[in-house]
């Protein structure tokens, strides 16, 4: 609120300011086709990374030699898409084991060991607009517990997809997943944060747009224009049986003739992504 700025009010004291907060926000939900277009190409890029960071995935490779390769391939990519473009913030980060509890994780020198849990977290930067990948591995082999846990998290995800459409409330979306869930007996204390959010001009300085998040109290309605993320997460303590976080992220454009785009295309799911050594 504008009472924040108690300068700009003495030199103006005639002078009436409104806060537009809110009124800008909303104007940045809805994305132009030229923005969609960006992003659309962001997710592409998002999907090269992820397939480096995948082929580089073997026992004894440590987390930040994964996400290195796969950062330069995405800002190769880039270039290639967008010759004049700068090289900033597109980042990756990769989390094997006990550290893929935490959804994002910096990187560490943590190897890679058979039977570990692996989170692959792709994030290009395009002209300030933030894309993203994230996808659930495993190396070898999971235990019963966790191939349960990777299922249903994927079913949720699945679901998901399905409900991101012209006049879905992001409410209604949310609460219908958290159905699935306690169907298979998990708890929201498994499930870290919101099933998705807004995407558009986003990074480390400035952030999203709250009145499209896809939580139990957001009552905005999906229109044409809004591209937003399914990213439904379950993660379990060390010693828990399903130890390891279980993270499926996929982007989606609802294009401005309604008709819903999935812009990622990177393989999903325990048929896809248990890796055999």
């Amino acid at each position: 609120m504008f009472q924040n700025f108690p300068f700009a009010r003495e030199k103006f004291p005639k002078t009436e300011f409104v806060d537009i907060g809110h009124a800008t926000m909303r104007m940045r939900m809805v994305k132009s086709q030229e923005e969609i277009d960006l992003i659309r190409n962001g997710s592409r890029i998002a999907d090269i990374g992820g397939a480096v960071a995948k082929n580089l995935l073997k026992e004894g490779v440590a987390e930040f030699e994964v996400a290195g390769p796969a950062v330069d391939a995405m800002n190769r990519e880039t270039i290639n898409t967008y010759p004049d473009s700068d090289i900033r913030d597109t980042w990756s980060w990769v989390m094997f084991g006990e550290n893929t509890v935490a959804a994002h994780k910096s990187l560490t020198g943590r190897r890679l060991k058979n039977g570990d849990a692996i989170s692959i977290n792709m994030f290009p930067m395009l002209s300030g607009y933030y894309t993203a990948l994230e996808r659930t591995c495993f190396l070898g082999s999971c235990s019963p517990e966790q191939l349960r846990a990777f299922e249903v998290n994927t079913e949720v995800y699945r679901r998901g997809l399905e409900l991101i459409k012209p006049g879905a409330r992001c409410c209604d979306i949310a609460n219908e997943l958290n159905e699935i869930y306690f169907k298979h007996g998990y708890q929201m204390t498994s499930r870290p944060f919101g099933y998705g959010h807004s995407f558009g001009a986003l990074c480390h300085y400035y952030g999203r747009e709250k009145d499209l998040e896809l939580r139990e109290y957001v009552d905005t309605v999906l229109a044409p224009g809004h591209v937003i993320s399914m990213e439904p997460m379950l993660a379990f303590p060390p010693d828990h049986p399903a130890a390891g976080g279980y993270r499926e992220h996929d982007l989606l454009a609802i294009n401005h003739d309604g008709t819903v785009e999935n812009l990622t295309k990177f393989p999903v799911g325990p048929e896809e992504n248990i890796i055999q050594t």
